[in-house]
């Protein structure tokens, strides 16, 4: 399907691109989200006689989301969390948890689809994660995620990083292993909130047109 978009979409184009996308990415994330028009012959005209007011509204989001950056901007988000001696987690850090955190503790309320995640954490140690807040505004932060506040201050000072190869190649190795084999029988909701992101890379190669 052809499109115009109304803002920058990343690996697709900038506001007023026609470009061109699978069916269901447009009808279930572009179109309905509003990012995008159908590029027919009477949007086209229309995009051209709006092009002023789109831009200017695109300009005032972009703005807006500069000032939710200036907030998270350098951030570090300390999570808890139970995990075994090799620093495995029982259970994972996902783009739902990092997004009710920045909400709750920098009051930066984004979607979880706006968390550039490209699978759930499963170990402890320092993580850099990017936010982004417009299709032109893109934070990273760190989360330092322990099994205690004492071992975030540590990891913090980086005196303590099991996550790094480089200082327990062994065990890293064997907790990268299990990771491997556990996520090759996961399905579900982790798996369905990247779908989005891997059908705009899928889009890359597609035409563009101006």
């Amino acid at each position: 399907m052809k499109i115009i978009l109304l803002e920058r979409i990343e690996k697709l184009g900038n506001l007023g691109d026609v470009v061109t996308v699978k069916d269901g990415y447009a009808r279930n994330y572009l179109l309905p989200q509003g990012k995008a028009l159908r590029a027919t012959e009477a949007n086209m005209e229309r995009f051209e006689r709006e092009r002023e007011e789109i831009e200017k509204r695109n300009a005032e989001a972009r703005a807006a989301a500069e000032k939710q950056a200036e907030k998270i901007r350098g951030a570090q988000m300390v999570m808890i969390r139970a995990a075994g001696e090799t620093g495995h987690l029982y259970g994972s850090v996902t783009t739902r948890d990092i997004a009710n955190a920045l909400k709750e503790e920098f009051e930066v309320e984004v979607p979880r689809s706006a968390v550039q995640l490209e699978k759930p954490i499963k170990l402890i140690g320092l993580h850099d994660v990017k936010v982004r807040l417009h299709g032109e505004v893109v934070e990273t932060i760190t989360l330092n995620v322990a099994r205690n506040e004492e071992e975030a201050e540590l990891q913090a000072k980086g005196e303590i990083l099991i996550g790094e190869r480089e200082e327990q190649p062994d065990v890293i190795e064997q907790v990268l292993e299990e990771i491997e084999a556990e996520e090759a029988g996961e399905e579900g909701e982790e798996s369905a909130e990247t779908s989005e992101s891997e059908e705009a890379g899928e889009n890359t190669g597609e035409s563009k047109e101006a």
